[in-house]
């Protein structure tokens, strides 16, 4: 199986950044990726404490016009940040402008803080995933019926229009792990999931609840593509590697290639990374990528 890759854009200025730093960062990295990088993605956040942080669509789009040869999603939208309807419209209008170049990204949703902050209730995670199921819903009717009626158990429409429609279609991935809810709505809705930031081990066990969900409902899990993101360190000194709470790719080059080796085992097929720093971008794919 071809294991190809995407870069995740740095949305906020790291330590001792400007904004115009910022910018020139991420640009340096883009225009750094290697043909193996086939994807650009942005998280969706508002406020990170009192940090500046790009908006997720807007940036997206910029890039978007900026790269053509990438195709660009989310990792991943809060379904509740937009309404579910201009959610369609906007990944609609993004696959016209791009000539097919949109991935539909979503997630049920879970910092708290930023929700209260911005004026967006907050219901419980049972709630939230419901809202996500009738986003994807109404997103798949808007774009192939016209109008497109949908009642759902949070979100409706009513003879409701979309057009231009996305030719191709748009594929729709999901981020999130909740074995209950959140891998029932990807068994049953998505082309892709995504996990992040976990171990080789816990990625399995987590694709193992999404088979099974999949078998309950008669689905061939082989239908969705397998998808994971995380950061990668590769530092002069691996002893210097950033010490992180969440499972990260290096610190050296041969252990990066031995991890990866194990999600593309488990039927991954893309992986999303991101660094902070250029050196690590080069190390990856001058040391990294000629090995797998």
């Amino acid at each position: 199986m071809s294991l190809d890759f995407g870069w995740v854009i740095q949305p906020v200025p790291l330590a001792e950044m400007t904004l115009p730093d910022l910018m020139a960062y991420n640009r340096a990295s883009l225009d750094m990726l290697a043909d193996r990088f086939t994807t650009i993605w942005m998280e969706d956040h508002f406020q990170w404490d009192d940090r500046a942080v790009l908006e997720a669509w807007t940036a997206l789009t910029y890039f978007a016009a900026l790269y053509p040869r990438m195709r660009v999603g989310h990792i991943v939208l809060g379904q509740s940040y937009r309404n579910p309807a201009l959610t369609a419209k906007m990944a609609a209008t993004l696959q016209y402008l791009t000539g097919g170049r949109c991935i539909l990204g979503l997630g049920a949703g879970w910092k708290e803080d930023e929700y209260r902050a911005y004026g967006y209730a907050y219901p419980e995670p049972k709630v939230r995933v419901e809202q996500l199921a009738d986003t994807i819903e109404i997103c798949r009717a808007l774009w192939t019926d016209a109008p497109a009626t949908y009642h759902g158990k949070q979100y409706s429409i009513e003879k409701a229009y979309c057009s231009p429609r996305p030719d191709p279609m748009i594929p729709i991935h999901i981020g999130g792990g909740g074995e209950q809810l959140t891998l029932r709505v990807v068994a049953r809705t998505a082309d892709a999931w995504n996990g992040n930031f976990i171990t080789p081990e816990a990625y399995a066990h987590k694709v193992e609840v999404l088979r099974r969900h999949c078998q309950a409902i008669g689905r061939d899990p082989q239908e969705i593509a397998l998808t994971y993101y995380t950061a990668i360190d590769l530092p002069d000194d691996p002893m210097q590697a950033t010490p992180r709470n969440f499972f990260t790719f290096g610190p050296t080059p041969a252990e990066a290639i031995a991890q990866i080796g194990q999600f593309s085992a488990l039927g991954v097929s893309h992986i999303l990374l991101r660094t902070t720093n250029l050196q690590t971008l080069r190390r990856f794919q001058d040391d990294v990528l000629p090995h797998i």
